[in-house]
């Protein structure tokens, strides 16, 4: 079994912790509560590191595609679901309906969103563009606050406009 590390990014939507291997990022994650020091430094993996970069580029907005290998533990629907995510281009949003649609099963809109809510790695697998079909924001485990930050920094990235909700 590979080496597992952790780290802590402090974002502007709050502290993100990492987790992955030499090989793979398998979480990016919401805290809410402060990183606690481990007293010692230790050694990160290349990968570990070239991800805090990419999400310090993505919040600069000097990035909008993420370039490193993903590794999550789920069933093969919500692979399927995940995979489809990471279509949705940047800036873009999609119902979970359109969602449901893309995995070949318009009435599987609740499993959707279900497997949209189980996604370990926010941000990057981008979860926070599909919103529900009247176009409101609904359904983020970070908080509706942090999808609506996140879908407002991409749309300033993209368009130069501030506000979509």
């Amino acid at each position: 079994m590979p080496e597992v590390y952790s780290t802590y990014y402090h974002s502007p939507v709050g502290l993100l912790k990492i987790i992955g291997t030499a090989d793979y990022i398998s979480e990016v994650s919401f805290h809410d509560t402060t990183q606690k020091s481990e007293g010692k430094k230790r050694n990160f993996p290349p990968l570990m590191i070239q991800c805090v970069e990419q999400l310090i580029q993505y919040f600069q907005g000097e990035r909008r595609v993420f370039d490193l290998p993903l590794n999550q533990s789920g069933t093969a629907f919500q692979h399927e679901v995940w995979n489809e995510l990471m279509q949705i281009p940047f800036a873009k949003t999609i119902s979970y309906h359109e969602l449901a649609r893309r995995t070949g099963d318009t009435k599987a809109t609740r499993a959707v969103a279900n497997a949209n809510g189980k996604n370990n790695i926010a941000i990057i697998v981008p979860c926070h563009r599909v919103i529900g079909s009247n176009k409101e924001l609904v359904g983020y485990a970070g908080g509706l606050w942090r999808k609506k930050w996140l879908l407002e920094h991409e749309s300033k990235v993209a368009y130069g406009v501030q506000t979509l909700f």
